[in-house]
């Protein structure tokens, strides 16, 4: 199963650069860690905003999620965004899987996979997700790596497929802080930044989650930054 894993990803980053292009989509998002929890259930909101030469774009995802079995949780979002009007308003649905393929510290990293179905609200537009997470922990450090092949198509659309890649780097100084570095990668898009996390326990298997991170483009000249932000309750 180790050796299996990592020559899969190997396919498929090849075949996906071969016949990848890339929309006007969004990429900085949330980097994915393989783990999937029995019994959990969370609710989860998100927020981001991107400034550039030309535009402000601002987005919103809200959340419920629960865990099927100690290997697989699904979670449904709706998603929202501001147009060009300035007027903000629910975009789009999404249905989302999360399947972990081994146990924590089983191999030298541990791996997952990631289902997404996104329909644009009121128009016959359809957004799919696939793709491998890895983790792998080094002492009080952690790398995590998010790999994603995006097909899109619909009414208003055109029928494409894109690749997406994130990594996180995390140093776990303390639970509640713990600071970070990423960087995101697709549609045309390079950008890097810190970020920080942490994660505040209460009794039992109830816990919050934060994030915060800013993600400069530098690919390209011109401005263009991302603020992102999430909270997460586990219960």
């Amino acid at each position: 199963m180790s050796k299996l894993i990592p020559l899969m990803l190997i396919m498929l980053l090849i075949c996906s650069y071969s016949t990848a292009t890339y929309g006007d989509g969004l990429v900085v998002d949330k980097v994915y860690h393989p783990y999937v929890l029995a019994n959990e259930q969370e609710v989860e909101w998100r927020f981001m905003s991107s400034q550039t030469d030309t535009y402000n774009r601002l987005g919103q995802r809200l959340g419920y999620g629960r865990s099927l079995s100690d290997t697989f949780a699904i979670d449904v979002y709706l998603i929202g965004h501001r147009d060009d009007n300035l007027d903000f308003g629910l975009s789009a649905y999404e249905i989302e899987g999360r399947w972990m393929l081994t146990e924590q510290g089983q191999y030298w990293a541990d791996w997952g996979m990631l289902f997404e179905v996104e329909k644009k609200y009121r128009t016959n537009d359809w957004e799919v997700t696939t793709g491998f997470i890895a983790e792998k922990e080094f002492g009080k450090s952690s790398l995590t790596v998010n790999f994603f092949i995006v097909q899109e198509w619909g009414d208003n659309i055109p029928t494409e497929m894109e690749t997406e890649f994130r990594l996180k780097y995390r140093y776990r100084f303390m639970p509640e802080v713990q600071p970070a570095f990423e960087v995101y990668s697709g549609e045309d898009f390079f950008g890097l930044g810190p970020a920080f996390m942490g994660i505040h326990r209460f009794e039992g298997q109830k816990q919050l989650k934060w994030e915060l991170g800013f993600i400069s483009e530098v690919s390209h000249s011109g401005k263009d930054h991302t603020l992102r932000f999430a909270l997460e309750y586990e219960f």
